[in-house]
């Protein structure tokens, strides 16, 4: 291959081949003709039999070149668990190679995270065992935790590197992110979509994806492959998420590996001013320079205010537990474990970190909710705290299609990372850890918990990799692959991904299908995913390579849909962010557990229990 075909790493400013399940679509009958009003606002046209589009692409797909680039660790993402797992496993000795669909610490969640927790064991009035127990208590025991463990044990040292390398000195973080990589010259791929993950002799041995820059597709060759791709959401509108749509569990999912937590539900609203503005709800969190969090064990980020407005209409005010005067008093719901029900916010806890004393982030002063913690502490009003997408006014599902920070994505089978297919890790909020269980627990454990994640799986990665030879990956996959990437360029006719997406959102964002939840209306919703991934994912078009990219993030949408929908009917219970009203109470003996998603030999999406007791095997 020629040095001018060769893609260049960077560190500047700058599929209907999807493995799923072909079941054949059944019709719902009377269920699914009850989820036509709820598609309705979609499009003008937005019934399934809605026309097919002519495709005429700016760019051919014979005019893409292929580059094969080889490494011994590949990290596919550029937020914190990605430079965490990067700078690891170059100081352990490997060669490694950083490729993100953004850049460097400027896409998904990390930009917005601004609290870091860190354990500081000479500092802190609260106990390992203690934080343990009451973490353990909040989750009511979904949390694993030797991953809660491990954030006690090495938040603190990953808190120390990033103030080394400037991170609490600016709202941004590419200048600290680059530090540490460029200090190693570790080469940084930016702007490629990844699409598939290979498996060779049981084991991964690289993964494919295309360039959004350029005509280009990008064979990456590894020993070891680390997924630090984030959670992921379905492009809901006034919250950051829009390039978070689970790509790294999809990819995983189609070469066999396990994923969990499908089944919880983030409830973050937004304001219900400008609702659909992610700039308007939030970047007075984005232009924040970030702090360290102490420890405080609280019960955040559940379905409460959903269950709310489900019962009452909106609108709804925020702060969990802490209804406005006017609001009524909502009976039943979501249970909240005894000493973590509060009004006006909890209690203040060890806050041993940097963060201005005050109430928790997001119940400002235009909320009314900040008069309501000063009457109660004997504070003083000061400034507003947090973001102004938590402040006045809410509106559910912001979120939607997110779980649980670190609840979500492949299975591990062990503290490093290690997934069920051999030769591949996963950290941060692509791994299911469920550090915090299915609620959070704690404000800055996601950032400091995917720090700690990426460097333990970056560490693991690199010398798991010298033991193993570099196995190529046969050329007939390498062509297969590029085929896949490309389809949807090459068809003639077919739906354009944003109008699959909205229907896919009409469907699944609904208050009484996400996040109050039932089995007919679950089983309904399902059956229009179900006619999307058979019939409109084969059939999606491009017509360049934004459009391509948009293209293969809906087709991992509506997998994670489906997988949301079946894990929600699993559970027959309710638990911490999860909340049916066919089932409200807690289920002790049949429901202690997670859980898992694998594809089958056939294609089909299977299901099981993964008990808290016990780790999984390889697949």
């Amino acid at each position: 291959m020629s040095k001018e075909n060769q893609a260049k790493p960077s560190t500047s400013d700058n599929k209907d081949a999807i493995n799923v399940s072909r079941r054949t679509f059944l019709g719902a009958g009377a269920a699914a003709v009850s989820v036509t009003a709820i598609a309705a606002g979609a499009q003008a046209s937005s019934s399934m039999g809605a026309p097919t589009v002519v495709n005429l692409p700016s760019v051919k797909d014979d005019e893409f070149t292929s580059d094969i680039i080889e490494t011994d660790v590949l990290v596919i993402g550029s937020g914190i668990a990605g430079l965490f797992a990067a700078i690891k496993a170059h100081d352990a000795g490997a060669k490694v190679i950083m490729v993100s669909k953004g850049r460097l610490g400027s896409s998904g969640m990390t930009p917005f995270g601004k609290g870091v927790f860190s354990y500081d064991k000479k500092n802190t009035k609260m106990s390992e065992d203690d934080y343990l127990k009451k973490v353990a208590t909040s989750a009511i025991g979904t949390n694993n935790p030797v991953f809660t463990k491990l954030l006690l044990e090495h938040s603190y040292d990953r808190v120390q590197e990033l103030k080394s390398w400037g991170f609490f000195d600016s709202p941004l973080c590419f200048d600290s992110f680059s530090k540490p990589m460029n200090e190693r010259k570790i080469p940084i791929f930016e702007r490629i979509m990844m699409t598939h993950l290979h498996k060779e002799q049981g084991r991964v041995v690289g993964a494919s994806g295309f360039s959004v820059a350029e005509n280009k597709i990008v064979h990456f060759s590894a020993k070891s492959v680390i997924l630090c791709t984030g959670a992921g959401a379905f492009k809901p509108n006034g919250f950051p998420m829009c390039d978070l749509t689970h790509d790294g569990s999809i990819m995983a999912y189609n070469i066999g590996a396990k994923i969990t937590g499908k089944e919880w539900a983030d409830g973050h609203p937004a304001s219900a001013a400008n609702s659909g503005s992610s700039y308007d709800n939030w970047h007075g969190q984005v232009e924040q320079k970030p702090s360290i969090e102490g420890a405080e064990i609280r019960h955040d980020l559940g379905v409460d205010l959903n269950y709310s407005a489900y019962m009452n209409g909106g609108p709804v005010s925020m702060g969990p537990g802490s209804p406005s005067e006017k609001e009524a008093v909502v009976v039943g719901g979501p249970w909240v474990p005894e000493e973590f029900k509060r009004v006006g916010g909890p209690p203040s806890g060890d806050n041993g970190g940097d963060r201005p004393s005050g109430p928790p982030p997001g119940m400002g002063q235009t909320s009314g909710l900040h008069a309501i913690w000063a009457k109660l502490t004997g504070q003083k009003q000061s400034a507003p705290q947090g973001p102004p997408g938590m402040m006045g006014e809410s509106v559910g599902g912001s979120t939607a299609g997110m779980s649980i920070h670190k609840s979500e994505g492949l299975v591990p089978i062990d503290a490093n990372g290690l997934s069920t297919i051999p030769g591949l890790w996963a950290s941060g909020d692509a791994l299911g850890s469920h550090q915090t269980g299915g609620i959070y627990t704690q404000i800055g454990s996601s950032m400091a918990g995917s720090a700690v994640q990426g460097a333990l799986a970056g560490e693991a990665a690199a010398k798991a990799s010298k033991l193993v030879e570099l196995l190529p990956i046969p050329m007939d996959t390498l062509a297969q692959t590029k085929t896949d990437i490309l389809a949807p360029l090459k068809r003639t006719k077919g739906y354009k991904p944003a109008w699959v997406t909205q229907v896919l959102q009409s469907v699944m964002i609904p208050n009484f299908v996400l996040y109050v939840k039932k089995e007919r209306m679950m089983d309904a919703a399902l059956a229009y995913v179900e006619e999307l991934r058979d019939h409109h994912v084969p059939m999606l078009v491009a017509s360049d390579r934004h459009h391509l990219r948009l293209a293969h993030e809906t087709a991992n949408m509506v997998i994670s849909a489906e997988m949301k929908m079946k894990a929600s009917m699993m559970r027959k219970e309710s638990r911490c962010s999860h909340y049916r009203l066919d089932y409200p109470d807690v289920d002790y003996e049949n429901w202690n557990a997670w859980i898992t998603i694998h594809q089958s030999d056939d294609g089909e999406m299977i299901l099981e229990k993964q008990y808290w007791d016990k780790w999984p095997k390889f697949s």
